[in-house]
C-alpha cells in the first residue's frame, strides 16, 4: 500500500496533520508533506509505502481538496 499526496493541489489547511501526525507534517512552504516520502519531481507527488493504513485513510477522506490518495 502507499499514500500519495499531490503537493500542487494542497492548500495547507492542516487537517491531515491534525488527524494523522504519524504520516503528515507542515512544511516551511505552509503545505502538508508526507514524512519520509519519495518525491516525484516530474508531477510533484509525494509517495510513501506503508504496511498499515492507520490514520491515513481518515486524513484522505477529510482533505477538502482531495489531494491525498491511498493506493492498495
Amino acid at each position: 500500500m502507499k499514500i500519495i499526496h499531490e503537493k500542487t493541489q494542497c492548500i495547507g489547511c492542516g487537517v491531515c496533520v491534525s488527524l494523522c501526525p504519524k504520516y503528515f507534517e507542515m512544511g516551511e512552504d505552509r503545505k502538508a508533506h508526507l514524512k519520509d516520502s519519495k518525491v516525484d519531481e516530474k508531477n510533484e507527488k509525494e509517495e510513501l509505502k506503508i504496511k498499515e493504513i492507520e490514520c491515513a485513510q481518515e486524513a484522505a477522506d477529510a482533505c477538502p481538496v482531495h489531494c491525498i490518495y491511498i493506493k492498495k
